[in-house]
């Protein structure tokens, strides 16, 4: 039984990683960074920017000029604003939950407002957001988890954590959630990451229709919103 839902956003409530995936892949090429999706998917999502930057100056020896950040923000919003859509069937389960909910990600609140806004999602999470802005470690820390868990007064044990990267699982799994991992964005089609890091979630589903399957107690209403 859960006291709490704490849903990731990226690759779980709006299908945006892959589009992220895409521009970060071509933007990092103009500096001679060649990588591709699967690295992409191991090792930058569910991170924070920083995490990020952090990575690329270990693995390449790169460090990227300080108008990058922003440069690559704003050319990304612009392409969700054309291209961005939310995950199939989020709204009918958060319409249907029998407990509080919340999210958690390690999006700027900038680009979460965006985002949100895009989609239509603004009012389903008006005063529920924790960013990695609010914490000193992002994912695979616990500290994001556990202080949307704090800020809703659940106990960890009681919360229910719905992530879709490896970073987002580790995260949940160390602030002692369960951890349902959520892959059918775009982002992961074709990859085959079970496992990796140690990263074994409660439970893997591919579409929200299921999402009641293993968790009839979290339903506490018909669909229909």
């Amino acid at each position: 039984m859960f006291d709490l839902v704490i849903f990731d956003c990226d690759g779980v409530l709006i299908d945006s990683e892959v589009i992220s995936a895409r521009m970060l892949i071509d933007e990092l090429a103009g500096f001679g960074v060649d990588i591709d999706t699967a690295y992409v998917a191991r090792h930058f999502l569910g991170r924070s920017y920083p995490i990020v930057l952090q990575q690329i100056r270990d693995e390449f020896g790169i460090t990227l000029p300080d108008g990058f950040e922003a440069a690559y923000r704003a050319r990304l919003i612009a392409a969700f604003q054309q291209e961005l859509r939310p995950i199939e069937g989020v709204r009918d389960v958060i319409s249907r939950l029998s407990v509080p909910y919340a999210l958690a990600t390690s999006s700027s609140p900038p680009r979460l407002a965006d985002s949100l806004q895009i989609v239509g999602f603004s009012d389903l999470f008006e005063g529920r957001c924790t960013t990695a802005s609010e914490v000193s470690r992002g994912k695979p820390a616990p500290d994001l988890f556990l202080l949307a868990a704090e800020k809703n007064q659940v106990a960890p044990s009681r919360c229910l954590v719905v992530e879709d990267s490896l970073a987002g699982v580790q995260a949940g799994l160390a602030a002692g959630m369960t951890v349902w991992r959520f892959t059918g964005g775009n982002h992961l089609r074709g990859l085959d990451l079970t496992g990796e890091n140690g990263a074994e979630p409660h439970r893997v589903f591919a579409s929200f229709a299921d999402f009641f399957h293993s968790g009839t107690h979290l339903c506490g209403g018909a669909s229909g919103l």
